[in-house]
């Protein structure tokens, strides 16, 4: 670690020019060559512990604020270092606490992140990857290590504040001296239940695409055009302008049908057989595998589902709703047994919801439906079942489904009687973030930071970053 920290020191203090992969050597006489200005590719502006803490992390984090609307308090050229360096404290203590992470754990929260950027691109996966400018496979891989780190972070400050509790009476005391508007704000809320028909793709589409998929397979075979040319001009995947090529990617972030395929391929210059995933049909040509990492090339066709399928499943769902509305059974049981949708009908249809916190609930701000589903939300009372609509599911497929709108709160000042969860959870927010900030503060004392001198006149939230 200290050979680490003196070098990191001696790059801030050289002027902190950095190439990846390596750190400038010093010559034998410890002269310092001369920084080519055209060469410097980042710059190490902090050091938090044995941590670097690089520009081109700060750019980037700026720019994510950027498009998420993020407004920092102070200066953001010192708020935002400053949060790094604090995630890095947390980072550093779940080393040494030896938390861990699964990578279970990650794909799971990747994919509700995805999942929930798809339903603000009104359902398309096409759409996300279009506005993203980069394939579903790209975006996984770039923010495995991001979420991974997140989830650590998660897990420390979790474990520091896990003995934190307040009582009914804390929660009075903090609200009774509070101005109305002050009070914080309930925004109308839903719970939704859905079952799902997936139309039936009829046996000569699978077999057109299929026979198309061989096709291309000849065609590369016989040396008339290569892989890539036919992923660019076919394939129905947002890699076809990458000419189908997906980056390198772990095991746990793929399709398990298409990882499974992919993984067992040796040879660049052969094709696989065809593949059925969720999201279509797939043939993969392998470029380089790297441990547990694969880059591949694919080329996706989805079979077509002709309005005669969407006209058979909405009929079918029409049946079941009036058959719940008669009580011939209950919504709860028909999600069970009757729904397409895997990830709701173990929880007898009860969507759930993934908030900007990365929690789990069954409460839905009507702006985190989808439009399809909110827009049919809107029409229904409370306990009443929709009439067939489609829409776009979390694999970009078009499919019929039902609603049923369990409950309705409308939007409100909070009340002690009525919100008491809401006011206590904000109560104990409180608390918890005072423990995390003394533990910051504490933690300060003790870690070795040196920071670029151009931040040293920053008037930052914690003090001891300066030494």
């Amino acid at each position: 670690m200290a050979l680490l920290v003196g070098a990191l020191m001696m790059l801030m203090q050289a002027g902190a020019a950095v190439r990846w992969g390596s750190l400038p050597n010093d010559s034998a006489d410890n002269k310092t060559t001369p920084v080519n200005l055209a060469s410097i590719i980042d710059e190490v502006v902090w050091v938090v512990g044995d941590e670097p803490i690089l520009k081109s992390d700060i750019e980037a984090m700026r720019m994510q604020s950027e498009a998420e609307g993020i407004k920092w308090e102070g200066n953001p050229d010192c708020a935002i270092p400053e949060q790094l360096a604090v995630q890095k404290l947390f980072l550093h203590q779940a080393a040494i606490d030896s938390i861990e992470v699964t990578e279970s754990e990650i794909s799971r929260d990747i994919e509700d992140q995805i999942n929930y950027w798809i339903q603000l691109a009104d359902g398309s996966r096409e759409k996300l990857e279009e506005y993203r400018k980069m394939t579903i496979p790209q975006m996984r891989l770039q923010m495995h290590d991001e979420f991974k780190n997140r989830d650590l972070i998660q897990k420390m400050k979790q474990q520091l504040v896990k003995d934190i509790t307040v009582s009914p009476a804390e929660v009075r005391r903090y609200f009774q001296n509070l101005p109305e508007d002050s009070i914080p704000l309930v925004p109308t809320t839903v719970e939704v239940q859905i079952i799902t028909r997936q139309p039936k793709v009829e046996v000569e589409e699978i077999n057109r695409v299929k026979d198309q998929l061989r096709e291309y397979t000849e065609r590369v075979n016989k040396g008339e055009t290569t892989f890539a040319t036919m992923a660019r001009l076919y394939s129905e995947d947002g890699s076809a302008r990458q000419g189908g090529e997906i980056g390198f990617t772990p095991r746990s972030v793929l399709d398990p049908t298409f990882a499974s395929v992919a993984f067992n391929l040796t040879d660049p210059n052969k094709i696989s057989k065809i593949v059925e995933s969720e999201f279509g049909f797939h043939i993969i040509q392998l470029i380089e595998k790297r441990g547990e990492r694969i880059n591949v090339r694919h080329i996706l066709l989805k079979p077509k589902i002709s309005q005669d399928a969407l006209n058979k499943a909405s009929a079918q769902l029409d049946s079941l709703a009036n058959d719940i509305r008669a009580g011939k059974f209950t919504f709860d049981e028909a999600a069970t047994y009757a729904s397409d949708d895997k990830d709701t009908k173990s929880n007898h249809g009860l969507m759930a919801n993934l908030t900007e916190d990365r929690t789990r609930t069954s409460k839905f701000r009507m702006q985190d439906l989808s439009t399809e589903v909110a827009r049919t939300v809107e029409t229904l009372q409370v306990g009443e079942v929709s009439k067939p609509f489609e829409m776009i599911n979390s694999s970009g497929k078009k499919v019929c489904a039902i609603i049923k709108l369990k409950s309705r709160v409308d939007g409100h000042r909070a009340t002690i009687t009525e919100d008491f969860q809401v006011m206590r959870d904000v109560v104990l927010a409180k608390q918890r973030e005072k423990v995390l900030n003394d533990w910051v503060a504490s933690k300060l004392k003790n870690t070795y930071v040196r920071m670029n001198d151009r931040y040293k006149d920053c008037k930052f939230q914690y003090k001891g970053w300066v030494k």
